[in-house]
């Protein structure tokens, strides 16, 4: 599988909510072949606190985002760690839409592919609602795009379920006891109560219970920086298409305006992104369709690494959209 490493030099970029991130850089990686005509490009953005080797696993010819077939972009989101974030960037870090992370992956398009239409958006939580911004924004620029476990606007329960993130990772007397206590909040959110009245952790390796909050998700928000988190929650929390010049908070029109084929896919038992903001957003778009993972690993259904099922039936639905 051809793929390729770089950095996106967007320059001081003047933002969405004031202020200037300078010298701003997106990392990106890519997988497959661009075609002479630019007319196989999907792009995949992150989601939280991931980078671009968290989820690659997915493009490959045994999966829906085939290399072979694809161009595939994976943009970093600013604030992740890699791209232009508080641990890598010297000074206050401003506050970073997602407006602000769409329209630069545009540019990196444009300007270092020469690609103007995308085949497809691609997204996971944070990345669902990055391909929901393309949509909205870009028009017929933007063909199809996988809205999974996301939403158009970060729903109420959705930001108060982060509001207590962050004050635990704020009232912890150190960052590490932070990202310890996120984990374990974390854990309760991201899978359902099925999932641990069955102890499905034992199928991934774990021996107990303890045994999968630490070595799974302490270790995993471990890795990263608490600065990095927070200012990417921010980002979360704020996410709302119409959030623009262009729909001046009219999240109806901003749905309304967008004229990509678009695949709902929210997980039945997902806890934060619930398949009832979806539905409710479905009746505003032209070319809509809702099709709900039937899974107990609740919004980890949308990123299925170590889960066959959910993987199956996501490739099934993505390669439907593609072929239509």
């Amino acid at each position: 599988m051809r793929t390729s490493e770089g950095v996106f030099e967007c320059g001081d970029l003047a933002l969405q909510r004031g202020g200037t991130l300078g010298g701003a850089r997106i990392v990106y990686k890519t997988f497959g072949t661009l075609s002479a005509k630019r007319d196989n490009v999907i792009v995949y953005p992150t989601s939280y606190s991931a980078h671009h080797t968290d989820i690659e696993w997915l493009v490959s010819v045994e999966h829906c985002l085939d290399p072979s077939r694809y161009f595939i972009v994976i943009p970093n989101m600013f604030t992740n760690g890699l791209s232009s974030s508080p641990s890598n960037t010297p000074g206050e870090f401003p506050e970073v839409t997602t407006y602000d992370n769409v329209m630069q992956q545009r540019r990196l398009l444009a300007e270092l592919f020469g690609v103007d239409r995308v085949k497809m958006v691609y997204g996971w939580s944070m990345g669902a609602q990055q391909a929901y911004h393309w949509a909205a924004l870009f028009g017929e620029a933007v063909e199809r795009i996988v809205v999974n476990c996301g939403s158009a606007k970060t729903a109420p329960h959705n930001f108060v379920f982060l509001e207590g993130v962050r004050s635990a990772v704020q009232a912890a007397r150190t960052p590490q006891d932070g990202l310890r206590a996120m984990g374990r909040i974390y854990a309760g959110w991201a899978l359902s109560q099925t999932f641990y009245r069955r102890e499905m952790w034992r199928g991934l390796g774990f021996s107990s219970l303890e045994d999968f909050l630490v070595r799974s998700w302490e270790a995993g928000f471990l890795r990263r920086d608490a600065r990095d988190l927070m200012a990417q929650l921010w980002t979360w929390q704020n996410g709302d298409i119409s959030a623009n010049d262009l729909f001046r908070g009219d999240l109806a029109m901003a749905l309304a305006a967008i004229k990509a084929k678009v695949l709902l896919m929210p997980s039945a038992t997902d806890l934060y992104f619930q398949t009832d903001d979806n539905r409710a957003e479905l009746p505003h778009l032209k070319r809509g369709k809702l099709v709900e993972i039937p899974s107990q690993w609740g919004h980890r259904a949308g990123n299925p690494l170590a889960n066959p099922e959910d993987a199956a039936f996501i490739d099934r639905q993505v390669e439907a959209l593609l072929d239509d």
